[in-house]
């Protein structure tokens, strides 16, 4: 009993760890993400939250109090790794799987659920990844 208690334990604490994700409310991401930097009202009604914590930077949108879309930068500036985009990815995998959908001029990656989809590229001249909700149209 007591090695089924600690094994339990410790799922609860890796899935509850430090990441937040697409659907998160405003409370995990802010409480995940660190510092906030930034926060500006849009004109669609949603709000924009740049927040930073360690080497990144993270741009999460919230429409009706969950995050919708999340970008991720270096604060260097610099690309992101492979290990750190897939990292990210599967941050936000949603017990689903992600599968590269490149093209000649940008890194697009799809979700195996249809929910999200992610892109590798250039936000505001920086390197960056944004993963975002599919809406249901």
């Amino acid at each position: 009993m007591k090695e089924f208690s600690l094994i339990l334990l410790a799922i609860l604490v890796t899935s509850t760890s430090g990441w937040a994700n697409l659907g998160d409310g405003s409370d995990k991401v802010d409480d995940s993400y660190g510092n906030l930097v930034q926060r500006r009202l849009r004109d669609d009604g949603a709000v924009s939250v740049l927040y930073h914590k360690d080497r990144y930077l993270y741009q999460v949108t919230f429409v009706n109090g969950q995050s919708v879309s999340e970008t991720y930068f270096n604060v260097k500036d610099t690309d992101l790794t492979d290990k750190e985009i897939t990292r990210f990815l599967k941050a936000n995998a949603a017990g689903a799987t992600w599968t590269p959908v490149n093209t000649a001029k940008e890194r697009r990656f799809k979700r195996s659920d249809g929910k999200a989809e992610g892109m590798y590229g250039k936000v505001n001249g920086r390197p960056a990844l944004t993963v975002r909700t599919i809406s249901n149209r």
